[in-house]
């Protein structure tokens, strides 16, 4: 059934100002003057659109999770030979593995009634296959990981430490939590098994504090010796299976919440595949990437931002005055058909048009900025118990947009962070900004809906409560946790371990000595370097190779340092934040180091690993 969305101009006759909803006894007055502010500013466009969403049938939602979770194999004509997903189904968590197993039960269950002929596996053989997979590797022993976590969790009840999957127990593979301080995001387990060990212990500390009453603490990361892994860090076939893993996770804790999580679909409907206002924002960015090659955030807005900032981030009101709705049309106009000409005129650009512009580029988008599949999910944010558990949802799903959503959302948080830098003089605080943000970013594509009174209170609450995250925590948002990067690097041993046991099958038909190569393969690897050393790799620099001494203290920074100490001054000023230290191989693909990385721990969790210097933008 397709649901039409469509904009709506009529000014509620209620009072908004004296919601109970508002946030930290802050009037919400700007958010609905702002709201007001739109419908005035769309009574002014011609070109209005409807965006058509698309409510899927019985069971297609669940065939499209799985599909963008990497697990179609487990359905459709691929039915029946999941192998390609044990490996990946070995790193799932016991609340991973449920999410899953719901999403397959509904699929298939959806698939008999609609007498497809396609197989599907029932959900106990695929993880009791997975099971099998976890508790012995390619030489018949059994792994040391699922050793590990057995006796880990032996004597623990068994709805804390396993999932039961017909007769079989799913052993989790995170280890159970530590302690944390209530303002620590705990990044090392999983936020959906966070979330059930919290759940009862917490219940009255939860219902005190739930919804936007709870105060904003001063959440932070704490140090991992083995270095934070932000967005952006990672190779691209590691980043997709981040994704994946995400996805399947940020499922797995709305389900132990008890929150709903719809995924929807825009119907394909013609849009604009030139210009600047109303054009879908990859066609946007690959439009301007041929103008200026490497452009990852759209030229109009990077020249709105720079043109609101020209005139001061002091100005009193910045963003929330509008400028002249017949003023901004003209402007809009006039964009459209000199921007890519370089013949406007910015000089005529006033800075609170520059700041309607903005606001109405990010509006006219013609899919949410935020994404058509999960805007809703993150309006169900302000569905979840704690401020914690939002901020865990929201960083999962700045992990799950589009690279171009993502990229853009970020020059935009950075931007209003700076706006919210001058609260001083502008009177701009984070709520006031969050306010004035929220209906551009979520109810521009939400008009026309029918909504009680109280619906929209709530919705208007939440979602300015949403921005206020968003801006607020946006350095924490992203980071990849670290569970997901151990689950990624699980992945990655197991498919080598697959891979390299082909290899030695191959060899051995083809004649070769089996030791003959495992030990010429060992040479290789360890070949000049010293335990305790490692051999790191620079290229670019005029010192391509040095030996290094692993100690307890050495960082990542001090490897760059000893390197950069042998360039020139001029080159090594010009190469300081430019280059970074990757690790390389091994149990990942390619990972950007920061710099406050403890270079020994990470040599023990990835021997295997080569270690490069060279330029970030590489």
């Amino acid at each position: 059934m397709n649901q039409e969305i469509t904009k709506v101009t009529e000014k509620p006759t209620f009072d908004r100002s004296s919601s109970q909803d508002s946030m930290d006894e802050v009037s919400m007055e700007d958010y609905w003057t702002e709201l007001e502010n739109i419908k005035k500013s769309n009574e002014n466009r011609q070109d209005q659109r409807v965006m058509v969403v698309k409510e899927p049938d019985e069971g297609e939602l669940e065939e499209e999770w799985l599909k963008e979770a990497g697990l179609s194999n487990l359905f459709g004509e691929a039915a029946g030979d999941p192998q390609e997903s044990m490996v990946f189904l070995s790193t799932l968590t016991r609340t991973q593995a449920a999410a899953v197993q719901k999403r397959v039960e509904t699929v298939s269950q959806t698939l008999r009634k609609k007498n497809k002929q396609y197989q599907i596996p029932d959900v106990r053989d695929i993880f009791a296959q997975q099971r099998e997979s976890n508790e012995k590797v390619p030489d018949g022993t059994e792994s040391q990981s699922v050793r590990t976590n057995e006796n880990k969790y032996q004597g623990k009840d068994d709805q804390v430490s396993s999932l039961v999957v017909g007769e079989k127990k799913l052993i989790p593979l995170v280890p159970e939590e530590a302690p944390a301080s209530e303002t620590d995001i705990n990044l090392e387990v999983s936020f959906a098994e966070q979330a059930v060990n919290q759940k009862e212990s917490s219940k009255e500390k939860t219902r005190k504090r739930k919804g936007d009453d709870a105060p904003l603490l001063s959440f932070r990361l704490p140090k991992d010796k083995t270095g934070t892994t932000r967005i952006g860090d990672l190779a691209s076939q590691d980043m997709k299976k981040v994704c994946h893993l995400a996805l399947i996770e940020l499922t797995a804790l709305y389900d132990v919440l008890g929150v709903e999580l719809k995924q929807q679909k825009a119907v394909k409907i013609k849009t604009k595949d030139y210009g600047l206002f109303g054009v879908p924002l990859t066609i946007l960015v690959e439009q301007d990437q041929r103008k200026v090659p490497g452009t990852r955030i759209p030229l109009i807005l990077q020249k709105l931002i720079s043109r609101i900032e020209e005139g001061g981030l002091e100005t009193e009101g910045l963003l929330r005055i509008p400028g002249a709705a017949t003023r901004i049309k003209n402007l809009c106009q006039e964009l459209e058909a000199k921007f890519y000409e370089g013949t406007f005129n910015w000089e005529s650009v006033k800075q609170h048009d520059a700041a309607s512009l903005l606001k109405l580029f990010i509006r006219e988008l013609p899919q949410p900025l935020l994404s058509v599949e999960y805007l809703t999910a993150f309006q169900a944010v302000q569905n979840l118990p704690t401020k914690k558990q939002q901020l865990q949802a929201l960083n999962l799903l700045v992990i799950l947009l589009p690279h171009a959503n993502r990229d853009t959302l970020k020059a935009l948080l950075e931007f209003l962070q700076r706006v919210i830098d001058s609260k001083e003089k502008n009177k701009m605080t984070v709520m006031n900004i969050a306010m004035v943000m929220a209906p551009n970013l979520f109810m521009c594509h939400t008009f026309g809906l029918k909504s009680s009174e109280q619906q929209e209170f709530v919705m208007a609450s939440g979602t300015a409560n949403i921005m206020h995250l968003l801006i607020k925590y946006q350095n924490l948002l992203w980071t990849i946790p670290k569970f997901i990067v151990n689950q990624v690097r699980k992945q990655n041993t197991e498919n080598h371990r697959k891979d390299k046991k082909a290899m030695k099958k191959l060899l051995k038909k083809m004649a070769y000595d089996r030791e003959k190569y495992e030990k010429q393969d060992k040479t290789t690897n360890d070949a000049d370097v010293p335990q305790g050393v490692i051999r790191v790799q620079a290229p670019h620099l005029s010192k391509v190779s040095m030996a290094i001494q692993l100690t307890e203290e050495l960082k990542a920074s001090d490897v760059l340092a000893r390197f950069l100490s042998q360039e020139s001054g001029i080159a090594q000023a010009l190469k300081k934040g430019e280059v970074s230290l990757y690790e390389v191989g091994g149990n990942i693909g390619e990972r950007c180091l920061d710099d406050d990385t403890y270079m020994k721990d990470l040599y023990q969790l990835n021997p295997n690993a080569e270690w490069v210097i060279k330029s970030k933008a590489s």
